[in-house]
């Protein structure tokens, strides 16, 4: 029979005696992903908004005690910007504080996952605000509430291109439809000799000019501005190949031809208007009047003669007898002859913006903006990246092409930021250099 091994009761008992694990109240602690408001703007742009904000309130405070057109105007444009900064620093501040609940280890468990619930919703909330931050200190374009015209030109391609720029103009004359937006062919030439009486519209184009005669169609339509290539099988083509074209599109402001009434005082004192001049500006000289006309002539200061310092324009009156006559007509001489130049600096950079768009040489089809391939219906836009699959919609200046625009208005935003970012941070560079420079010459000295 055989025996058992002999064991230690001692040890036996230390093997069959379970351990007491001690249990405690188990906290979940949510670890913080939040992302600081600051982290998603730039500095300089917070510190442009700022400047803004505290201008605004300058001019409202300024407005309050007496009213002023020009202070009321200059409010209503910072109003966007201060708008915006209230709406970040809220976003901000609700996000510092769900960041501070979540790392405080002394957080109540239920306000712990209450705080993590409301995180995500938190952090779109700064995401959209600097966005809007930052798009709002980007200043207007200077002929955005202009109304414009659209040029169309056939590019590379032959009579394709020629048929291409027809369709790109009946594109947009759909698409100014649907805005509601007034237009008014101007000029529309065909490859045949045709014109706008011809009454045939699906000739090839040779050169159209379209006018959308509605305020603010520059800033909508600027965005169109560049090559369009196509790529298709032509009608005239028997072998079945893709044939690659293009044609141009130019958008241009359409500037007032003759602008204010010279006669209308609000003109006068509107400095956005061409015949405002500040009469600090102006030196006026009081003389006798020259040249043969009787006993009044010699014998008292009726002459007047007005000089613009800052463009040295000068301009003299002596046709009246009375000095207040020779000086309305002064004033009036001198108002509309820097109301041309001016007129004319503005014509010369429509030109030098006509240039910048399309060049005489980028006039090929690998300089394109857009691509309309009809094999795959689809239109790429190469700048935002944006495609659209609906390109008979798009042709007809739908939902398509205005989803296209709007992601290039997007992406022009995006570089209009990026931009100021750099002037921004370039002024505040150089800003510590003049002062580190000051600092060390006064150490010097």
């Amino acid at each position: 029979m055989f025996r058992s091994p002999w064991i230690c009761h001692r040890c036996l008992a230390r093997t069959a005696r379970v351990p007491r694990q001690k249990t405690r109240p188990q906290q979940w602690r949510a670890q913080s992903t939040a992302t600081s408001g600051g982290d998603l703007i730039s500095s300089a742009l917070l510190r442009r908004a700022r400047s803004i904000a505290a201008e605004q309130k300058k001019l409202s405070d300024s407005v309050a005690e007496s009213f002023n057109s020009r202070d009321a105007r200059r409010l209503g444009e910072l109003s966007a910007v201060t708008n915006a900064l209230k709406q970040w620093e809220e976003a901000n501040q609700s996000l510092t504080e769900l960041d501070s609940l979540l790392k405080d280890p002394a957080t109540d468990p239920e306000l712990l996952a209450l705080a993590s619930d409301d995180l995500n919703t938190a952090t779109a909330q700064i995401t959209l605000a600097s966005q809007t931050l930052a798009t709002s200190l980007v200043p207007q374009h200077p002929f955005a509430p202009l109304p414009c015209l659209l040029e169309f030109r056939p590019g590379a391609g032959g009579a394709e291109a020629a048929l291409f720029a027809a369709e790109l103009l009946r594109m947009y004359q759909g698409y100014c439809s649907r805005q509601g937006f007034r237009t008014s062919l101007l000029k529309y030439e065909t490859t045949e000799g045709g014109s706008i009486d011809s009454g045939s519209s699906a000739d090839a184009l040779q050169e159209a000019v379209l006018e959308v005669d509605s305020p603010g169609a520059y800033g909508e339509l600027r965005c169109e501005a560049g090559v369009h290539r196509v790529q298709r099988v032509p009608a005239t083509e028997s072998k079945g190949r893709t044939h690659t074209s293009a044609a141009s599109v130019l958008v241009l402001p359409s500037l007032p031809s003759s602008g204010d009434v010279e006669g209308n005082e609000e003109s006068w004192n509107d400095r956005s208007s061409d015949y405002f001049i500040d009469p600090k500006d102006v030196r006026t000289d009081v003389m006798r009047a020259r040249g043969a006309g009787g006993q009044h002539v010699n014998t008292t200061d009726s002459a007047v003669r007005l000089t613009h310092l800052p463009t040295n324009t000068v301009v003299s009156m002596q046709d009246s007898r009375s000095q207040p006559k020779n000086r309305e007509r002064a004033w009036q001489l001198l108002r509309s002859k820097l109301a041309q130049a001016r007129r004319e600096a503005r014509e010369e950079e429509v030109v030098r913006l006509r240039r910048s768009v399309v060049g005489v040489a980028r006039m090929g089809r690998g300089d394109k903006v857009r691509t309309y391939n009809f094999g795959q219906q689809r239109v790429t836009d190469h700048r935002s990246g944006t495609s659209v699959h609906h390109l008979d919609d798009v042709m007809q200046g739908g939902v398509g092409l205005e989803k296209l625009m709007e992601s290039v208005r997007s992406w022009l935003a995006e570089r209009e930021v990026e931009a100021l970012v750099a002037e921004e941070e370039e002024e505040a560079g150089s800003g510590e250099g003049n002062g580190n420079g000051r600092k060390g010459k006064k150490e010097r000295r």
